[in-house]
């Protein structure tokens, strides 16, 4: 894989950068594509879209299962991957590593085996106020089926948790916190450190959501010391249907498995059935192969880069994008948290958002219109919807400049 124009002293050479995404190189509606839907999905490189074609042309065949030379070469990339996802967020082993079809399936696994396999009646659930759905409705079912109770930590005028609060509602009934590490409504990171050792003080377990941030920042399971992280492959230039949970040993292996069928099992008889050891015990199926192995090169090609840099210039545009967004007649930011990355929620007096959506479309400008999978944050801060720019890498100032002026030019036509 050859990734381009990195250099520490002088940044990222975006333009290079742009090369190798495909699809920012076309016109929508006779305008340039400015793509700033990335906290959605985000775009992938030709390195990561060849390293799929390869697998097609070259070594389609199911893993684990064959000894015919397809299946084996297979195989070994499949778990090559996960070796690569073990890396990249520094877990201690690989078998540590359980593929599943995103952070929802991951957040749901973590729920359905480890939270209804051990928790009682009146254990408590921690989430925020600004989490995904994702990370909402799982609890709420099985709060009305196994009897567990919810509790929310409230968020501030900002979009920024209030700790103080959190402190409080913690307790020796506090059975896990269920955490996002950075807000997909708002772009607010939470103290993640700093919430996962309170609530390891109370015997808790903490589950982060790091959908949003796997992108972003630089993640260490080690050093934050989550018991699970979960993030899907599409929100970091990989394919979709394909993400990831992180889980500590100890807890994986006395969890029962989510889902039964082939590969998690060793032996089957009707007598009854001895299942399989980590990762494969929460494997069943046949799993995403490709998207699979597609995630490893959309790991390597950030990494490449390397996720720090990123991360500083993403701030810088960050920053440039608010300055420019806030001269805007009648523009108010939700969430101005002062830790936030990579977005930008919006609404204008007067404008609908799914208008002013219409209309920057018609400009060749995506972005998100909606409440984001995150209807509490609009009942919060008292919106319908908001309008969302997220940023990437490959993003720059001339995208911001174009969304400035395509939401100009929207106002004045919907005013």
């Amino acid at each position: 894989m050859t990734v381009v124009a990195i250099s520490k002293q002088k940044g990222l050479d975006v333009e290079r950068i742009r090369a190798d995404f495909p699809v920012l190189d076309q016109k929508v509606s006779g305008h340039p594509l400015v793509y700033l839907d990335n906290g959605a999905s985000t775009q992938k490189p030709s390195q990561v879209i060849d390293v799929i074609k390869y697998f097609y042309e070259n070594d389609n065949s199911n893993v684990h299962r064959g000894i015919h030379t397809l299946s084996q070469r297979a195989t070994d990339r499949f778990e090559g991957a996960r070796k690569t996802v073990q890396h990249f967020i520094n877990a201690k082993s690989e078998a540590e590593i359980i593929f599943t079809s995103g952070t929802t399936e991951s957040i749901n696994l973590v729920a359905h085996s480890f939270v209804r396999s051990s928790f009682a009646a009146g254990d408590e659930v921690l989430i925020s106020a600004m989490e995904h759905h994702s990370n909402i409705v799982p609890w709420q079912m099985l709060e009305q089926q196994i009897g567990i109770k919810l509790k929310v930590i409230p968020i501030n005028d900002k979009g920024e948790l209030l700790y103080e609060e959190f402190e409080n509602l913690l307790s020796e009934k506090t059975k896990l916190l269920a955490i996002t590490q950075l807000s997909n409504a708002l772009g607010t990171i939470t103290p993640l450190k700093k919430m996962i050792d309170a609530a390891h003080a109370v015997g808790a377990k903490v589950l982060v959501d790091g959908a949003q941030a796997i992108a972003h920042t630089d993640v260490d399971v080690q050093a934050l010391d989550c018991d699970f992280y979960a993030f899907s492959g599409h929100k970091i230039f990989s394919p979709t249907g394909v993400g990831v949970l992180y889980g500590k040993r100890a807890l994986l292996d006395a969890m029962p498995p989510y889902k039964g069928g082939g590969d998690m099992i060793k032996v089957v008889s009707f007598s009854g059935t001895e299942f399989n050891e980590l990762p494969y015990k929460f494997e069943a199926g046949t799993p995403n192969i490709a998207g699979v192995i597609g995630l490893a090169a959309g790991l390597d090609y950030v990494s490449e880069i390397g996720i720090g840099v990123i991360a500083e210039y993403e701030h810088e545009l960050l920053e440039y994008a608010t300055d420019k967004m806030l001269a805007i007649e009648g523009l108010r930011i939700i969430g101005t948290a002062a830790e936030k990355a990579s977005i930008i929620s919006f609404e204008i007096d007067g404008v609908h958002a799914s208008d002013l959506g219409t209309l920057l479309d018609s400009q060749g400008v995506a972005i998100r219109v909606g409440h984001h999978c995150a209807m509490p944050v609009m009942e919060f801060f008292g919106v319908s919807a908001t309008t969302r720019a997220s940023l990437a890498f490959y993003n720059n100032k001339a995208d911001i400049d174009a969304l400035v002026a395509a939401v100009n030019k929207a106002v004045s036509m919907l005013r």
